[in-house]
């Protein structure tokens, strides 16, 4: 029997699409394999929200070649989608199938493939002098935004585990693609257009993860504040019957994961509350009771309120910056103002005291002067932030910010991306200090043991690696199950993580 793997790239949301593809592959008859030097088939699932993913794909591909001679390359996903004569010029690559083919992409293996030639694309010159005269690459790409498919299959934190009881954190896709159109982004272009998963689809893949025994869903999505923007409660995708999500735990919310926890209001009810308009991302939160990155004015008072009243859903936000500068924002053509941005952190901060609230950020977009830096660093010192996620730009093909004047030099960048990430540090440690001495709800992961050789040979260094529900790393004493809520007393700070006993 043929055998396939499959190598994800980039953010969660590629991660699900990695998990149908191989529920794709299964359902024609391979089987997976353990290792890509045992595959007959690996595909390469590529991310190219930057140019060092874009060298991660590649450097993977001569890897693959390398250590599997034989096998075929399949490279798929944002890269491919993007930059298709790149790819296919790369002399290990089979096959280039896009984002626009991805849902089929197992059954594209099985049939014949189209040649380059006939394909209507921007440019058909794929062949290098590296390759054989006369052999062509085949290349499955097309308009992105004229596909209306939404990839959703749940993909497991603990893949490739042999004990099943450590998959404890399913990662479930509802929303895909993207209406905004920063001018530093790359994204729409190779995702399309944003799509829903519609609710009763979410519905019925929670309520198999539920009946599955799992106690945490992750939620991804490209802009997942905008999911059911595209969703009428008219259009025959109510949940009928038992559609209610059982889930037993608590939310959390993440750059781009949530945890579902338990609730018992109806989704029915939900439905009946949004006839005759499009869902809001409410809707899916009063459903199933989780979300994930949310852009700024995706914050309402409503989903504050709904986060900060409810026991069920884990004190956890991220809210993505870029740059506290106007000017700065206003270049990348974000739909927010630094006030706007504000007020948002201080409305969460007054609702939910111990929230972790983390931020994405930007250095050395084009033009970006010492003062507009300035500026940001200033308010991210005054603002309750407990951790940042800090990218240097990176010019990527055809947006606008890639041709725009004024590139900031590299050192700068860098310079400049140390400094907040020393800040961001601080605010870390300051935070996790604070619940030394408290008692924090947490969920055990795989159920793997660490030792911190920090800590007193009087006490136990074995630990059980956990998640607090406000998203702190956690090292528990002594060896627990996988897939448990616990009550821990903090005892300490150990590196990035807190550490503790149940309570």
């Amino acid at each position: 029997m043929r055998r396939f793997y499959v190598q994800n790239f980039g953010c969660r949301a590629t991660q699900a699409d990695g998990a149908v593809i191989e529920r794709q592959f299964v359902d024609q008859g391979l089987r997976p394999a353990v290792h890509s030097a045992e595959a007959d088939i690996v595909v390469i699932n590529s991310c190219t929200v930057t140019g060092e993913a874009d060298r991660d794909a590649r450097a993977a591909i001569r890897r693959i070649r390398r250590d599997n001679p034989k096998c075929q390359i399949v490279v798929t996903g944002c890269y491919a989608q993007r930059a298709p004569q790149e790819v296919a010029a790369l002399p290990e690559v089979s096959r280039v199938i896009g984002n626009s083919h991805k849902h089929e992409l197992a059954k594209i293996l099985q049939r014949a493939f189209v040649p380059l030639s006939s394909l209507q694309t921007e440019n058909q010159d794929f062949r290098t002098k590296n390759r054989e005269p006369g052999t062509e690459n085949h290349v499955f790409v097309s308009d992105i935004f004229a596909h209306t498919e939404l990839l959703a299959a749940p993909v497991f934190e603990a893949a490739g585990e042999s004990n099943e009881t450590a998959r404890t954190r399913p990662n479930l896709k509802v929303q895909d693609g993207c209406g905004n159109r920063c001018s530093f982004c790359i994204i729409p272009s190779v995702r399309g257009h944003s799509r829903s998963l519609p609710l009763a689809e979410v519905i019925r893949e929670v309520n198999a993860l539920v009946d599955a025994g799992y106690r945490e869903v992750v939620i991804s999505g490209i802009n997942l504040g905008r999911w059911g923007c595209d969703l009428r409660h008219s259009t025959g995708n109510e949940p009928r019957g038992d559609s209610r999500p059982r889930l037993s735990g608590r939310a959390q919310i993440s750059r781009d994961s949530g945890i579902v926890p338990p609730f018992t209001a109806s989704a029915t009810q939900v439905l009946a509350s949004t006839h005759a308009r499009s869902y809001r991302f409410e809707d899916l939160i009063r459903a199933i009771l989780d979300q994930t990155s949310l852009e700024p004015m995706d914050w309402s008072d409503q989903l504050i309120s709904l986060m900060a009243e409810s026991p069920r859903i884990a004190k956890h936000a991220h809210v993505p910056m870029q740059s506290a500068s106007d000017a700065v924002l206003r270049r990348m053509h974000r739909r927010y103002r630094p006030w706007h941005y504000r007020e948002k952190i201080e409305k969460i901060r007054a609702a939910m005291p111990t929230a972790a609230i983390g931020a994405d950020v930007m250095v050395g977009f084009p033009g970006e002067t010492d003062a507009e830096f300035e500026e940001t660093r200033r308010t991210i010192e005054h603002l309750t932030f407990t951790y940042l996620h800090v990218f240097t730009y990176s010019a990527r093909p055809g947006t606008p910010a890639a041709v725009m004047p004024n590139q900031v030099p590299l050192h700068v960048a860098r310079e400049r991306n140390r400094i907040l990430r020393d800040l961001a540090a601080q605010k870390k440690l300051a935070f996790m200090r604070s619940f030394i001495g408290r008692t924090i709800r947490a969920i055990t992961l795989n159920g793997r043991v660490s030792t911190a050789p920090s800590f007193p040979v009087e006490h136990s260094s074995t630990f059980t690696s956990a998640l607090t529900d406000n998203y702190l790393k956690l090292q528990l004493h002594g060896i627990h199950e996988p897939n448990r809520w616990i009550t821990v007393n903090i005892t300490s700070v150990d590196g990035d993580a807190l550490t503790g006993f149940a309570g």
